[in-house]
């Protein structure tokens, strides 16, 4: 069954535990005003405070996913974050953590910012039409929602430097092939296979799932963009707590119980 709640700027629905939250700006290229970036923060808190949510995926509706900040609201000098938690970050996600593993699903244009919320992913699906650049430098700029502290952690250096320095878009298969995006189908099936990817983590037990996306943030190096308390902590310590709370929960049990009766697990997140 699927529960709705709908927001001004961004729809947040469930579909067998999936969380969706969908940009809703399309007459903007869904760019990020305030009440797009509180309303995707409220859906990711909403999310990774319900148990029947295992995996995130961020879309956008129409021809972009998102075109970056609303330049318009920054021309009258109006704030495009979410009121009250600067904490989130841009769009209400770039600093936002949650334990669920978030999957970009991106339905076209996504640059400046919009690029910005895929780096903020754990998995990104893109479709065939869909382009990513950080053209910040062509206008006096710098890719501040993130662009500049993730970028050269999920590619290689000079990839990144290119994209940074050049401000240049590249096209969803260059973006695949340099490793920024998982795969790349066809326009008409990003959803599709969005959510068959979140199915297929989903399955997974979410404690195993939660501690494996926390520990691999943790372990990155320099510590995580995500927190800076991480930053030099020895990751066998981190590895050997999280080990300890996964090994010990019911879903461990569970786990080689149901592989020995030959079922699939019912998971609890305990």
């Amino acid at each position: 069954m699927t529960t709705e709640a709908t927001a001004p700027a961004a729809r947040y629905e469930t579909r067998d535990g999936v969380g969706v939250i969908t940009l809703n700006r399309p007459e903007a290229l869904n760019a990020v005003n305030s009440a797009l970036s509180s309303a995707v923060g409220e859906a990711l808190e909403q999310a990774a405070a319900d148990p029947a949510v295992r995996v995130v995926v961020v879309t956008g509706t129409g021809r972009a996913f998102c075109a970056g900040a609303d330049l318009k609201e920054l021309a009258q000098r109006r704030p495009v974050d979410a009121p009250g938690h600067p904490e989130w970050g841009f769009a209400g996600i770039v600093r936002h953590w949650i334990d669920k593993p978030v999957i970009a699903a991106v339905n076209g244009f996504a640059m400046g910012g919009g690029t910005e919320i895929v780096l903020a992913c754990d998995l990104v699906v893109a479709a065939e039409t869909a382009t990513f650049g950080l053209p910040e430098v062509r206008r006096g700029l710098i890719a501040a929602g993130g662009g500049v502290v993730r970028l050269q952690r999920q590619l290689p250096l000079r990839r990144a430097l290119e994209l940074a320095l050049t401000g240049e878009p590249v096209t969803a298969a260059t973006a695949c092939e340099w490793g920024l995006v998982n795969r790349v189908v066809p326009d008409g099936e990003l959803l599709a296979a969005a959510l068959d990817l979140a199915g297929r983590v989903a399955a997974n037990a979410p404690l195993s799932i939660q501690h494996s996306k926390r520990m691999m943030y943790r372990a990155a190096a320099g510590g995580s963009d995500w927190d800076a308390t991480w930053s030099g902590e020895d990751p066998w310590d981190a590895n050997e707590e999280a080990t300890r709370t996964v090994f010990t929960s019911a879903d461990a049990l569970e786990g080689p119980r149901a592989f020995a009766e030959k079922r699939a697990p019912r998971w609890s997140g305990r």
